[in-house]
């Protein structure tokens, strides 16, 4: 039976499409559907892309000066497709996210979102926060430019945060072995309530509120009078609200809704193997490209 929905497409948990690979997202738009590999049986499933079938595309990105530069959502608006923003701007870090544009740029590249799209369609992410050591015995963290970003974000008119603690998998495990005293840190629960009840004080005054992502138990310490609430990166009721049109609200469950996860229904374009990504961020469950530039194939 032919379901009665669009579709959202998410542009991509998997990499960094806007940064890197919007070429071949462009010439996927063009002949009107995405081939999409299943991460772990590899099956390729068909995604159709035409705007009467797609109600709003999602783009995730550390860096969307290639996707301004290039007008790219100019020309996905003119073909009538709706768009939503998730940019992910965490402080300076260059252990962390060795190859990202500097602050400077990532604010002036948020702003520009804001003036040309409306900041009612962009989210930021400040994700995730991490606690690491390196070697000298003392703890640190990646929270020293929170408080200079929400302020510039306020001033484009950004009025949500999302936000998460670091989950240290496998793959990162292994990624750091290779770094002599270096080791991220988890920190206990009252420490984070601390911290995210910090968040929420710089936040409140400027009119930015403040979500968290898969964090149920932190949600659970918090106090009553918190504003703190669960994240939907990919907020389908809200999408309605802004473009109208019809979407399944039903949760997405191929994310982490027990872990606290509010994302709803979407598609996930993108690649694992093909689409690898070129900012090293040391914490991210992605594959790191080499240094080499993008395959022709792929751009």
């Amino acid at each position: 039976m032919k379901s009665p929905h669009k579709i959202v497409i998410s542009v991509s948990r998997r990499t960094d499409i806007p940064a890197f690979y919007m070429p071949w997202f462009m010439n996927r738009i063009e002949k009107g559907s995405f081939g999409v590999p299943n991460p772990y049986n590899r099956k390729v499933s068909i995604v159709p892309a035409a705007p009467d079938k797609v109600h709003t595309i999602v783009f995730w990105s550390k860096n969307f000066g290639p996707f301004i530069d290039a007008r790219h959502g100019e020309r996905l608006q003119k073909q009538g497709y709706n768009l939503f923003f998730n940019f992910t701007i965490n402080s300076e870090n260059a252990i962390l996210e060795p190859q990202v544009p500097p602050i400077k740029n990532r604010l002036d590249q948020l702003a520009h979102l804001c003036d040309r799209f409306g900041p009612e369609a962009i989210q930021w992410r400040f994700d995730p926060i991490c606690f690491f050591e390196t070697g000298n015995g003392i703890i640190e963290n990646n929270l020293q430019d929170f408080a200079q970003i929400a302020e510039k974000a306020a001033q484009s008119g950004i009025t949500r945060c999302i936000t998460s603690f670091m989950d240290d998998y496998p793959k990162i495990r292994k990624r750091t072995a290779s770094m002599p005293g270096f080791a991220f840190t988890d920190i206990p629960i009252d420490q984070q309530k601390e911290i995210a009840l910090r968040m929420e004080h710089v936040l409140s005054p400027i009119d930015i509120c403040l979500f968290v992502c898969c964090e149920r138990e932190l949600l659970a310490a918090l106090p009553v009078d918190s504003t703190i609430s669960q994240s939907a990166c990919i907020p389908n009721d809200f999408l309605v609200k802004l473009y109208g049109g019809n979407l399944s609200l039903k949760k997405d469950t191929g994310q982490r809704a027990k872990a606290g996860c509010g994302c709803k229904v979407s598609v996930d374009i993108g690649s694992y193997q093909q689409h690898a990504c070129y900012h090293s961020c040391l914490f991210c469950y992605a594959n790191p490209a080499t240094k080499q530039k993008p395959s022709e194939k792929y751009v």
